[in-house]
Formats: C-alpha cells, sequence, structure tokens
C-alpha cells in the first residue's frame, strides 16, 4: 500500500494529483521551430502567420507581456516570440518587436483600477484558477493569469519572467497575487531577484511549501520525478541551507491558506503532521502573514474550494481572511539574542 502511494505521488508531489483537469491544461505542442519567410511586408522579425488555436505546450512558453487579455510569450527553447489573443490564437510569432507591432495595432484602453495576477503551480497553468477567476472578475478587478515554464526552468528565470509581466500593466493603480504552490516561491524569488513593483499590495497563498515540501525530499532523486518536474522540482526541497530558506518575505500584506485533513496524520502518510496530501501545514505557514487559515481541502483543488474562494477575495478587499473582520497572523519568531 505504501508503495503504491508513493508511486501516485512521484506525479502529485507540489503540484497535487494529476487529473484529466490537468491533462487539458498541459495538452502538448512546442511551437514552430523553423523560420518561414514572410509572403507580405512584415515588421522585421516577424515570421509568415496563420490565426490558428495553439497547440498547447504550455510548460515551453513563459509570458512576457499582458494586456487586456493578449500576451506575449518566450518559447523556453528557442526563444522565439509569440503573440495570442483571449482565445489563444497566435496573432504574430517570430521577434519580440514584431509582435510588439501587431498588440499595438489593438488600440486598448490603458487598464485602470487593481489588477490580480494568478500563478500556478508547477507543472499547472493559469487555467487551473479559471474558477477563482471569475470570482474576482465579479468585484470588478482586472485577473492576470501569469503562465510560466515550470517545469523546464529554474525558479530565477520564471522570477525574470514575472518581472517582464508586473511591468506590462500599465496604468493599473494596485496589484494583488494569488499564488499556489510553487507559485508562491517564485514570487519571493522575484523579490529576491529584483526591485518590488511599489504597485504590490495584497498576495494570498495556497498551499505554498514556504519551509519546503518534504515529498520533495523523498523524491529529488527519482528518474522521473526528475524527467517531469525539471530544475524547479529540486529546489523544493527542504532544506535549511536550500534555495527556499534564502528567500524573503515579502513586505506587503499576505495571508497562507494551508490544506489539511484536521487530524494528527493528515492525508499522506509519508508526510510528517497534518497536510493536504502534498504540502504540510507546517511547510505553509510563512511567519509575518497577516492571516492564517487551513481548509479541508487537497493540494490541488484549493482554489475550487468556495471557503478558499471567498477568503481570497475577502482579505484582498479587506485585508481579512474572515467575513467578521478577525484575523490569525503568524508571529515573526523573536531574534536569538546576541551572546
Amino acid at each position: 500500500m505504501q508503495h503504491m502511494a508513493l508511486c501516485a505521488l512521484v506525479i502529485g508531489c507540489c503540484s497535487g494529483f494529476v487529473s484529466v483537469g490537468h491533462a487539458q491544461e498541459q495538452n502538448s505542442g512546442t511551437g514552430p521551430k523553423t523560420q518561414l519567410q514572410p509572403a507580405d511586408p512584415a515588421p522585421e522579425g516577424s515570421l509568415f502567420n496563420l490565426p490558428a488555436p495553439t497547440l498547447g505546450g504550455r510548460q515551453f512558453w513563459g509570458d512576457v507581456t499582458f494586456r487586456h487579455g493578449w500576451r506575449i510569450q518566450q518559447n523556453v527553447f528557442t526563444e522565439h516570440f509569440r503573440l495570442l489573443d483571449p482565445r489563444d490564437v497566435r496573432q504574430a510569432w517570430g521577434s519580440r518587436a514584431a509582435c510588439e507591432a501587431e498588440l499595438n495595432k489593438q488600440q486598448f484602453p490603458t487598464m485602470t483600477g487593481d489588477a490580480v495576477v494568478v500563478i500556478h503551480g508547477i507543472i499547472r497553468s493559469s487555467k487551473s484558477f479559471a474558477g477563482l477567476q471569475k470570482q474576482v472578475q465579479g468585484q470588478g478587478m482586472h485577473v492576470i493569469p501569469f503562465d510560466y515554464p515550470s517545469t523546464r526552468v529554474p525558479l530565477k528565470q520564471s522570477a525574470a519572467l514575472l518581472d517582464q509581466v508586473l511591468k506590462s500593466l500599465d496604468g493599473v493603480e494596485r496589484i494583488h497575487l494569488v499564488v499556489h504552490s510553487m507559485g508562491g516561491l517564485v514570487v519571493r524569488t522575484y523579490l529576491q531577484e529584483h526591485e518590488p513593483d511599489p504597485r504590490l499590495n495584497r498576495m494570498v497563498m495556497l498551499g505554498v511549501p514556504n519551509q519546503g515540501a518534504e515529498m520533495a525530499n523523498i523524491m529529488k532523486d527519482n528518474l522521473l520525478y526528475k524527467f517531469v518536474y525539471g530544475p524547479a522540482g529540486q529546489q523544493l526541497v527542504a532544506d535549511p541551507a536550500g534555495v527556499i530558506a534564502k528567500l524573503p518575505t515579502p513586505k506587503f500584506e499576505f495571508a497562507v491558506i494551508a490544506g489539511a485533513r484536521g487530524t494528527p496524520d493528515g492525508w499522506n502518510p509519508l508526510i510528517p503532521g497534518d497536510d493536504d496530501g502534498t504540502v504540510s501545514v507546517d511547510a505553509a505557514r510563512l511567519p509575518g502573514a497577516a492571516d492564517f487559515m487551513t481548509v479541508p481541502a487537497l493540494h490541488s483543488f484549493l482554489m475550487d474550494d468556495a471557503t478558499v474562494q471567498n477568503a481570497t477575495i475577502h482579505f484582498l478587499k479587506q485585508g481579512s481572511l474572515r467575513e467578521d473582520g478577525t484575523t490569525h497572523p503568524i508571529p515573526v519568531k523573536d531574534e536569538e539574542p546576541t551572546p
């Protein structure tokens, strides 16, 4: 029984259990790799394009620009760019300048007000936030579904993509973040490697392994785990001298929501203490959080839980996860006295 659980968790670690929904998020396709000569005059660096839905390949592309549902993405292998419209139809590809020239033809109005950037975990995509996105949009806030090649690049490279997307949000007055699993570590890496955007206001962390993921420690040497999760998967380990231990705590308001079974041993017998099947409650806690709560939900489905959605929106708007305004902050541990 334990052997079967271990095999299942090879795929489940740090992103949750693979499901049909996950497969739909990660449909195959790597994008074009050969350069074609344009049939008509076009901006320098542009390639002949027949608008058509993409084949997916979400683990090979990272967002660099977002504007009213349109996005420019870069391929992690070929380094060329593509422009996708809100229906994921490719409208241009080639150089970044060519994609920006095509995007500028749309003449969008400048965005104003609040924007919420949703950041998925490893092996997932922004589509995993579909339900929560609708709830946020119902509150009159822009939703920025950030996609990055989570299994192909280390955390620093994903953080660099996030930096570019945030800088592209012209006109937005305040930026909130809702992050799931490794998405929270991408944000903390961004804060470490880049000058934080002054518009960052509040963040809700869902099942983020802020102290490292115990399952990553168990699986890090497994060949299947290495193949599926790539370089970032190796950075998820719980290690006092590891990558996660050195990441900064956000200086803006943030809350932590952890999945839990409500029992001493949780859902997963391989993880010490209560857990969501992938990340322990203790690993999700991050001192300095303005609010904290647990919900009886598994890791992969935290963003689909109604309680989580309501708590997330309430924190973004009011600064507390609970409607009655009470908070349960995670205090920062007192520094050790100097001997």
